[in-house]
């Protein structure tokens, strides 16, 4: 394995949180992701299914996790099902875990082959009461196409049709979002990873490169790290093309006078960071570039020290939105007029700052968590407000990930340089 794996305590205690929720006689099912085709006997590389992951630590391919609390035998209230290893297995892929390897990363004791999975479940569905199905509940989520957890969510259904159907999501949501300190290590490792990435990038921005060979760079030093690469598709955007918030082309020439925003981050075993960053492709910000970018790093700060144990995730995105407005007045993109006028739904800042400031960060980096309940010590949040100026190809965003404390919050990312001198002193050394 290329990362650092977690503690199988981790998971253990993890279980025990899931299972502490579920109503008496319950059992839950969650299953891997497929390894998806692309065409001809290609496939895609592997990603885990956060939740399995979260709940095991298992990151391979064919593994059921089976949890049933109530379950009469012991040993059968936590049994994982993983893909029987072999020796073409070994030969053509690699050997698969043992179930003596399976128990160690996990701390579950009772391991089968996942041939088993159908008679041990018929066994055990006799005893239940009712079944924990899990499904994507994520509110960003885009459904088109069906995951192997839809597929054996429907096989369940119609074979066990009497019995209750509960839903694992809103239990997963609370958990996953308070983070164990052991994953907030390995979030800090990711971020390092990060950092690693940018300060070569520094090293490397100049005019005339592409944005494509800037991702290029953030790759290359991100592997070598032990990192599998980017959480998430990146945004290397120059020019107007930082005004396109979801661009990933990343095809243009980086042309002096320019900033590029950067918006990228490493994975590390499955956690993901988040960064944006904006530099000047020729290594120094005109007076407007940093008046903006100032403005935002202002509201980034101040947005910083809203989010505490108690907040609503709304009310601290309309403080952000007040911060924004404030930003926008003094740099005269809007003015008193434009703010009195403005839709309540639609406020004036909304032109140049059309996104959110903030998202759970994790396992996923749009990560899962209830945006209806205060905010807590353990959540992991990015900050990244941002001013679009498409009028002066101009776009700039910042972004760092934190973590809610008792007393404030943590900066996973505070060593990375942030301030506009700071950028323009590595740019120059």
């Amino acid at each position: 394995m290329r990362y650092h794996k977690l503690p199988s305590d981790l998971y253990t205690q993890n279980r025990a949180a899931f299972m502490k929720h579920m109503k008496p006689g319950g059992l839950a099912l969650f299953f891997s992701n497929d390894i998806y085709p692309t065409s001809a006997d290609g496939t895609l590389p592997f990603k885990q299914h956060a939740d399995i992951f979260y709940l095991t630590g298992v990151d391979q391919e064919e593994t059921v996790l089976l949890l049933f609390p109530d379950a009469h035998n012991p040993a059968d209230r936590e049994i994982l099902f993983t893909l029987e290893t072999n020796e073409e297995l070994a030969i053509w892929e690699g050997a698969k875990l043992t179930k003596s390897q399976a128990t160690a990363e996990t701390g579950i004791a009772n391991v089968q082959w996942t041939t088993a999975f159908e008679r041990t479940l018929h066994r055990l569905m006799a005893e239940a009461k009712s079944l924990y199905l899990n499904d994507n509940q994520h509110t960003r989520a885009r459904l088109t196409v069906e995951t192997r957890t839809d597929r054996e969510n429907a096989a369940l259904r119609a074979k066990y049709p009497n019995h209750e159907i509960e839903r694992s999501a809103p239990i997963l949501h609370s958990i996953r979002a308070l983070k164990r300190p052991s994953e907030i290590d390995q979030m800090q490792r990711a971020c390092d990873i990060t950092k690693a990435g940018f300060d070569r990038v520094l090293q490397f921005v100049k005019p005339g490169v592409m944005e494509y060979e800037i991702e290029a760079e953030f790759m290359h030093e991100f592997l070598r790290r032990g990192s599998r690469g980017f959480a998430y598709t990146p945004i290397i955007g120059s020019g107007f093309n930082a005004c396109v918030l979801h661009y990933i082309e990343n095809s243009a020439e980086c042309k002096a006078g320019d900033v590029i925003l950067m918006d990228v981050g490493a994975e590390y075993g499955n956690y993901a960071s988040d960064m944006t960053r904006c530099v000047p492709v020729s290594g120094r910000f005109t007076d407007r570039q940093r008046a903006v970018y100032n403005a935002v790093l202002s509201v980034m700060q101040n947005a910083m020290e809203l989010l505490r144990p108690g907040v609503s995730l709304h009310d601290y995105h309309k403080e952000v939105g007040d911060l924004m407005t404030s930003q926008l007045l003094d740099l005269k993109l809007i003015d008193r007029h434009d703010v009195e006028k403005q839709n309540p739904a639609w406020p004036a800042y909304k032109k140049y700052f059309m996104h959110g400031t903030s998202h759970f960060i994790g396992l996923d980096v749009h990560d899962v968590g209830h945006w209806h309940e205060p905010i807590a010590p353990g959540h992991v949040f990015t900050v990244e407000p941002g001013i679009y100026i498409r009028e002066e190809n101009l776009g700039i965003r910042l972004e760092n990930d934190i973590v809610i404390t008792e007393e404030g919050f943590h900066d996973l990312m505070a060593h990375i340089p942030l301030e506009a001198d700071a950028i323009e002193s590595v740019m120059n050394a």
